[in-house]
């Protein structure tokens, strides 16, 4: 079963990877397309469609994998059978109710968002794009749950395959759509972003057929299992199972909603602020997509680089909370923290000291963009911390904290927004994402320190440690970069790519040869790593 486990959240986790980086990929084409200036309007579309999707699925896969494989645990096949039966309907429901909402009230959020004398988009072009991308929610509770339930019984393969397709048939409309609408038939950038946020709902739809041919071909398995187990019905009640599920759903939902309010904050609040300082819409507009769709796209690289490897450890540490083994949480903490920390700070300082040449790879020569990419990106940190002690304190029964320190970190960012936009422009913006991750992050941090008496010196000196060599690194890959745009002029892709490519390189290669020098990367990845570092002398 361990063995099956590990390789199901390999499956899961290349699966996962290789959407994201698809995610990344296509922008450099669709950027091409649409231009600059309507980055914006797609954004406007998705982000209060990432909302209404963390409130009515986020979590669910995850909840239902926990419920199924509770129960199958207790040879009790027959429970997880009745949650996705009784679940299917509401799950439907939930789908069709979140998409009337969305269409209904895409024109007050439209309005929410912009102001009709804004010179670049109106109230209806807002307003459009949001109907056109609500036909997705329809489809996706469902997709969902189907997911959970497979995950349950430690399938993982159907939800890798299903998210890879769902990204490709997303992506591939959204080009080959946006492409014919622009080159072919020369509509508008307006109409093209339309059909590109359409293409969720396309995605969706493929990746639902993939399910269900999953379905068909498990489903032997699945009926064995429950004929085998000689309970066909289920002693629990269907008010037990749903508030048993409510539990597990809410704190990853909340998980999931918070990057998207951030931006829908950012998304009420950046082109009025804007405006009081004397900046008009139509530079507004350009500033915030830069901010929320171009940089956001690159700042989330570490992130996904980081948290699916220590996400993984979460379920040990519930695993030794449930049995009263207060020093292997700890253990398992300082663990989780150091790894996190240790993949991600390279990585977002980085992106940060090479924002010009990332900015140009994937999108255009910008100044501006390149300005709030290096800034925005060291914030990659915070998004990479919070899901992590949000998992920490579900594994540790402290749901109702995270909903408190939820809240209080949005309201963080809504008091401060506005005046520090007016302050600092894009940066103010971006400070206070910073300031309302920290205050929640903070509040996750100070509730793990109470409740599990959580306090590590070794883990602070180790931070120090990986600061002080990232610190080093990172002046390294300065240089390089300086001496590389002293002896060429850097003003193509390809030029920009192969800076990027020789930067990392000598800094990985630092940061790799330093950090198992030290023996600091033996310690965070164990056993394993060292088997191998011992054959080439570390």
């Amino acid at each position: 079963m361990a063995s099956n486990l590990l390789k199901g959240t390999m499956i899961l986790t290349v699966g996962l990877l290789l959407s994201r980086i698809l995610g990344v990929l296509y922008v450099i084409p669709f950027y091409q397309i649409i231009g600059e200036d309507y980055v914006a309007l797609y954004q406007y579309a998705y982000v209060p469609y990432s909302i209404m999707l963390a409130i009515a699925v986020s979590g669910v896969p995850i909840a239902v994998s926990k419920f199924v494989s509770k129960y199958n645990a207790l040879g009790d096949y027959a429970t997880g059978r009745k949650l996705v039966k009784s679940s299917m309907l509401l799950m439907m429901g939930t789908g069709v109710l979140g998409f009337i909402v969305l269409f209904v009230m895409s024109e007050p959020i439209a309005h929410l968002i912009i102001k009709d004398d804004e010179a670049l988009f109106t109230v209806e072009d807002v307003a459009t794009v949001i109907k056109y991308v609500s036909f997705a929610v329809i489809v996706v509770p469902v997709m969902s749950l189907i997911r959970g339930f497979f995950q349950g019984y430690q399938h993982m393969t159907p939800t890798a395959v299903s998210q890879l397709f769902e990204q490709i048939v997303r992506i591939l409309f959204v080009l080959a759509g946006g492409f014919m609408v622009v080159y072919i038939f020369k509509g508008t950038e307006k109409t093209a972003i339309s059909f590109a946020v359409f293409a969720a709902f396309l995605g969706a739809i493929a990746s639902l057929i993939v399910l269900y041919w999953y379905w068909k071909k498990l489903k032997p398995e699945f009926n064995v299992l429950l004929n085998s187990s000689g309970k066909m019905t289920s002693d629990v009640s269907l008010t037990n199972i749903y508030k048993e599920m409510l539990i597990y759903t809410v704190p990853f939902a909340l998980v999931g909603v918070i990057n998207p309010l951030f931006q829908f904050i950012d998304m009420i609040t950046f082109n009025r602020a804007m405006l009081k300082i004397g900046i008009n819409g139509e530079i507004s507009n350009t500033l915030l997509g830069m901010l929320n769709f171009s940089a956001h796209k690159l700042v989330m690289i570490p992130v996904m680089l980081a948290t699916g490897f220590s996400m993984t450890l979460i379920p040990v540490i519930t695993s030794y909370y449930a049995k009263q083994d207060f020093g292997q949480v700890r253990k398992s903490l300082d663990q989780t923290f150091q790894i996190l920390l240790f993949l991600t700070v390279p990585a977002a300082m980085g992106i940060s000291i090479l924002a010009n040449e990332f900015y140009l790879m994937f999108y255009q020569q910008s100044e501006t963009g390149t300005a709030v990419l290096a800034h925005y990106a060291p914030v990659a940190i915070l998004f990479a911390l919070y899901p992590v002690t949000t998992a920490i304190l579900q594994g540790i029964d402290r749901q109702k904290l995270i909903i408190l320190n939820l809240l209080l970190g949005i309201l963080t960012k809504l008091v401060l927004n506005t005046p520090l936009i007016k302050a600092f422009e894009t940066d103010g913006a971006i400070l206070a994402t910073a300031l309302g991750y920290v205050v929640a992050i903070g509040l996750n941090m100070f509730a793990i320190r109470k409740t599990l008496h959580y306090k590590s010196t070794m883990v602070l000196r180790r931070i120090i440690l990986i600061v002080m060599v990232n610190v080093v690194m990172l002046s390294l890959v300065f240089l390089s970069k300086w001496g590389i745009e002293k002896m060429f002029m850097i003003d193509h892709k390809m030029e920009a790519l192969v800076v990027i490519f020789v930067c990392a390189s000598i800094g990985a290669a630092f940061y790799g040869y330093v950090t198992l020098r030290l023996g600091l990367a033996q310690k965070l990845f164990g056993e394993r790593l060292t088997k191998y570092t011992k054959k080439i002398g570390f």
